[in-house]
């Protein structure tokens, strides 16, 4: 029964998804989008076909866009702190040379750099008990993931602390994945609850929405998990062309040598041909099609001239910003002045409706 509820309430949100996708090329002002990455490291293709290009799609749109840098949540299942500055200043390399351009209504900002966002955590922690964070299926998956034995109070309250970094811009619109659903719910249980309590008849908060991602996922090229940079199995936008052929050459295929595209029977094949049709737009099939017997050497190479070109421009555009780190410095230091007066105003906000205004 729980299965079918949970199948349920997907299929509801990719219904929303799908309105709100055709209501964003009419009406783009209407919505403001939160994203970002936690500074773990430096983006891979993954990420780029996964979040980037859509992000950078949607800022070209007009939709006014909020981009963070979860430092803080770095220190959830993370001991090394000692990169985290770094880390930060890659990421907005990477999200600029993929296209984001800072504007009035874009902003690329570093979590810590706005204490008033945080300040939200202590409403927000008394609007949800232990229970619900307790069983938080995502926080369950990442405390596996990341191995932890002990769990510390920053992981459990990770969501309520997604939810102060969703809601002190008023953002309604939150690109995801059907793994991050849970998150988002108790965001927008977390806006209502504090509505509800606090300011029933002019809510301070909106419930925010799932953008749900299209991009199919993408798998390592070892064939064996998801995309990751801990598992050495990454293509780093920030490779060169060598260092993209070499890690190709080394992906997982299988025993066959005509190429199908058949990702139930052969993942790792139809994987290799799905990047390739991520940078040409051609089918998988297609693709598949056109190298025949040509074997797995042939789809490794077609795969490494294919992303080398796609990636060529963003990849020039990397290597010219990281000559330029005033200009990173700059971008993060006005993204964050945007986004500390837009928490200032909505934490104004939240102490009138409390009545905790001296």
């Amino acid at each position: 029964m729980a299965e079918v509820e949970v199948s349920k309430t997907f299929e509801a949100a990719v219904e929303r998804s799908k309105k709100i996708e055709a209501d964003l090329l009419v009406n783009p002002k209407k919505y403001k989008v939160l994203t970002g990455d936690r500074p773990t490291g430096r983006l891979h293709i993954g990420h780029y076909f996964g979040s980037l290009l859509n992000r950078v799609r949607l800022s070209k749109m007009g939709v006014p866009t909020c981009i963070l840098i979860a430092d803080y949540q770095v220190l959830t299942d993370h001991d090394a702190f000692s990169e985290i500055s770094q880390n930060t200043k890659q990421l907005v390399i990477d999200y600029l040379a993929a296209g984001i351009v800072p504007s009035e209504d874009v902003i690329i900002y570093p979590h810590s750099y706005v204490p008033e966002c945080n300040q939200l955590m202590l409403p927000f922690l008394t609007l949800v008990s232990n229970a619900e964070l307790s069983r938080n299926p995502t926080v369950k998956e990442e405390i596996e993931a990341a191995g932890l034995k002990n769990v510390n109070a920053g992981m459990y309250t990770y969501p309520i602390h997604q939810a102060c970094d969703i809601l002190f811009c008023k953002g309604n619109l939150v690109p995801c994945g059907k793994d991050q659903l849970p998150h988002l719910e108790l965001t927008r249980s977390i806006a209502r609850k504090f509505n509800d309590k606090f300011s029933p008849n002019a809510p301070v908060f909106p419930e925010p929405q799932a953008l749900l991602s299209k991009t199919p996922h993408i798998m390592g090229l070892d064939g064996t998990a998801k995309m990751s940079k801990s598992r050495g199995n990454a293509i780093m936008l920030s490779a060169t062309e060598d260092e993209t052929a070499k890690l190709i050459k080394k992906a997982k295929t299988d025993a066959e040598r005509f190429i199908t595209y058949d990702p139930v029977n052969r993942p790792e094949v139809a994987n290799l041909l799905m990047l390739i049709s991520l940078c040409t737009d051609e089918e998988p099939e297609a693709i598949a099609a056109r190298i025949g017997d040509g074997g797995g050497g042939m789809l490794k190479n077609m795969l490494t001239e294919s992303l080398n070109e796609k990636l060529r421009p963003l990849r020039e555009e990397r290597k010219r910003l990281e000559q330029s780190p005033d200009y990173i410095r700059q971008v993060l230091l006005t993204g964050a002045e945007k986004a500390r007066n837009m928490a200032i105003e909505t934490l104004n906000e939240v102490r009138h409706v409390m009545n905790m205004e001296i």
